[in-house]
């Protein structure tokens, strides 16, 4: 697709690597020289300064014959701004960042009148993330598909577990009814297991299955599954207002730790069922005055890489809470990684996803069948989505009677509001939606067959 990008900061930059290394044609616009320069040598792309709001540098940028327009410089205004006139002047899909919370309540109006594809509010998209993690806290990570209907949830083997040193196929019926060991991760390796593939402890694996289905595997392994009860945000921007007001209104009780006075008074009036305190969450003797050791959850949320990463550390080491870390800078994920800080939100990689996420649905919807489209792990696992047509290779054989290439799981099927985890006396009917593990890039169904 031909995709012109406007603003080249982190965000921007992210997307541009992403989106190219899917084989996009992107042109990028910013008002900066160096920054243009800079991503031109080290990027294959197109590159023009100016400012994207302007219809001239649009249409130098090539609007007219663009599929999709995206917005991610640092004004609201300005964002929305270029999506008009891409819309108006290309009549392309449109995305737009837009971050400050007094649009929130009139987001809808905003993307029905400016026909906007997409809107997406960095820090609300965060806070949406812990709020699920704080909601299912055995989880380290969760993704859902189908819309909601399935997810895939990453958990630790932890020794002494259930699953720890077994075949897949020896483990419990009841284990097994209703999720699928769709991905494990083992170090640095990366398998789509069979049932002859044994778990070890320390193995990540991600579950795909429905939520209920899911409930009730984490109660059977012993695993919590009950959301919380209260929990502790250290530094409320943002992120933390949009978390804290999600956590409310699931009835989780929230402590918020400021600094800033005049912050802490306006979130008294914003949350007022919220216990707001004003004091430096950093030091230990308030977290152990406020009841650290017996925390449900702790989220930290300051504006300091390190100061998240140490205030997750103490917080492991005096308590059971269920840890949300966030951490701006990529660059040091995998000695990160390796600190076990709970789960870990990079909002710069939230939002790069979500709007990647949209791009592969806009370019699968013209292939085969594709509904969506995520990969994990690096880009080293792929999980495709298709709407099974009437013409396709996979309709009415049962899985037994196909041959699919080495790598290659079906997962789930989705049949109406029924999720089916499929075994080999299962069909797949026309209308059907099928999620495919793999560890190729696919671009249609037939490219599963051997």
């Amino acid at each position: 697709m031909q995709i012109i990008i406007v603003g080249c900061g982190n965000v921007g930059g992210m997307l541009v690597r992403l989106l190219r290394a899917e084989g996009h044609s992107i042109t990028v616009i910013d008002t900066e020289e160096d920054v243009i320069s800079g991503v031109v040598n080290s990027l294959d792309c197109m590159g023009i300064v100016g400012n994207g709001a302007s219809f001239q540098v649009q249409r130098e940028a090539g609007i007219e014959h663009a599929d999709l327009l995206i917005a991610v410089t640092s004004s609201d205004e300005r964002n929305l701004l270029c999506c008009l006139i891409a819309k108006k002047a290309g009549n392309c899909h449109t995305i737009a960042r837009v971050r400050d919370p007094i649009y929130k309540r009139e987001i809808g109006y905003i993307k029905e009148e400016l026909g906007l594809s997409m809107v997406i509010n960095p820090e609300e998209a965060a806070a949406g993330e812990a709020a699920r993690l704080l909601k299912f806290p055995s989880a380290s990570s969760i993704e859902t598909f189908a819309k909601g209907r399935a997810e895939l949830v990453r958990i630790r083997v932890e020794s002494g577990s259930r699953l720890a040193e077994k075949r897949l196929s020896e483990l419990p019926a009841e284990l097994r009814e209703g999720v699928l060991v769709g991905i494990v991760q083992r170090g640095d390796e990366i398998h789509i297991p069979n049932g002859s593939f044994i778990l070890r402890a320390g193995d990540e694996i991600s579950l795909i299955g429905s939520q209920k289905n899911m409930l009730r595997f984490f109660k059977r392994l012993g695993l919590p599954t009950a959301r919380v009860r209260s929990a502790f945000i250290i530094g409320c921007g943002d992120t933390g207002f949009y978390l804290a007001e999600q956590l409310l209104s699931m009835g989780i009780g929230v402590k918020i730790f400021d600094r800033d006075r005049a912050r802490c008074e306006t979130l008294s009036e914003l949350l007022p069922d919220a216990l707001i305190i004003n004091g430096d969450g950093t030091e230990k003797e308030l977290l152990l005055e406020e009841g650290l050791k017996d925390a449900e959850a702790f989220v930290a949320l300051t504006n300091l890489d390190e100061e998240n990463i140490m205030l997750s550390m103490y917080a492991k080491s005096i308590s059971s809470a269920k840890r949300i870390t966030r951490v701006h800078r990529v660059s040091y994920d995998e000695i990160i990684g390796a600190m076990d800080l709970g789960s870990i939100l990079y909002p710069r990689n939230i939002t790069a996803n979500r709007i990647v996420r949209y791009v592969r649905g806009m370019a699968g919807a013209a292939r085969d069948g594709i509904e969506s489209l995520y990969r994990l792990a690096d880009g080293r696992v792929e999980i495709t989505e298709f709407k099974v047509r009437d013409d396709s290779a996979l309709r009415g054989r049962t899985l037994m009677e196909m041959k699919f290439k080495p790598g290659v799981l079906i997962a789930c099927i989705i049949r109406g509001n029924e999720i089916i985890i499929p075994g080999g006396h299962d069909s797949i009917g026309q209308g059907d939606n099928v999620i495919v593990v793999t560890t190729m890039s696919v671009g249609g169904i037939g490219e599963l067959f051997s």
